[in-house]
């Protein structure tokens, strides 16, 4: 396996702000090329999990951090999660306890398979092509898990898009509060914080999306996938001009 630089970035708000926006964006984004485009669920998740391959062997060719390929998998594995989550529910009939416990079960024996070959579920160190394979592999499931367990507790509690969202943001506060007060070991925090960022997401691109009489605001699948993904090639452009000042100071050139 070679070895490279880190090839995920610092966790900082900004992660988590275009994370959060990128999940946002896989829910609205499936919604609208199987429903708004009549594409179907099992046409656009060929389609979309052809684009995400290429993505993907892009990024894994690179040797360092690339805000603009690295965020462009991360987009398209939410896509491609929810559609894989959405095809076994609504396709294919399966309940949304089933997918949840499947796409959990799959989750930990990434992290068991992970952790046995490398030691370590850090995300710090993703240096060589393995650990990056388990790592896109984990996020993959991530987004599934989050759709499917975000889908059935808001489904069962019939909290609504806008208290579902508060719900999960709680959950990440919460999470963020052990993390930082009760000492809760740094790399669970971090899985955990990033499934329960699928769901929020989920819920705010519901809530902005769907219609007034349904609960939602009304805006679209088409203007709220718009405005997220303009938000999110903004911050795409500041962190890349800010890799590009930290590598003209460190003195290597980024690829």
């Amino acid at each position: 396996m070679k070895n490279m630089l880190n090839k995920v970035p610092a966790i900082t708000l900004t992660f988590w702000m275009i994370k959060i926006l990128a999940t946002t964006v896989g829910e609205t984004a499936a919604d609208y090329l199987s429903t708004t485009l009549n594409l179907g669920l099992t046409g656009i998740s060929c389609v979309m999990s052809a684009v995400l391959l290429i993505a993907l062997i892009v990024q894994l060719r690179s040797r360092r951090y690339v805000p603009a390929l690295y965020w462009i998998v991360v987009v398209l594995l939410s896509v491609v999660g929810t559609l894989i989550s959405d095809n076994l529910v609504d396709n294919l009939g399966v309940s949304l306890t089933t997918t949840t416990i499947l796409f959990g079960s799959a989750l930990a024996v990434v992290f068991v398979a992970w952790y046995l070959s490398e030691k370590s579920l850090s995300v710090h160190t993703i240096t060589t092509t393995r650990r990056e394979l388990f790592y896109w592999a984990a996020i993959l499931f991530t987004f599934s898990l989050g759709t499917s367990a975000g889908d059935l507790i808001s489904e069962s509690s019939g909290l609504g898009y806008a208290y579902s969202a508060l719900l999960f943001a709680g959950l990440i506060v919460l999470v963020y509060l052990a993390y930082r007060y009760l000492g809760m070991n740094a790399i669970l925090a971090f899985w955990i914080a990033y499934i329960l960022t699928r769901p929020l997401g989920a819920s705010l691109g519901d809530l902005l999306s769907q219609s007034v009489k349904d609960g939602g605001l009304g805006l679209g699948t088409t203007i709220t996938s718009i405005v997220f993904l303009l938000t999110i090639l903004a911050l795409i452009i500041y962190l890349t001009i800010q890799e590009k000042r930290q590598a003209s100071v460190s003195g290597t050139a980024p690829l």
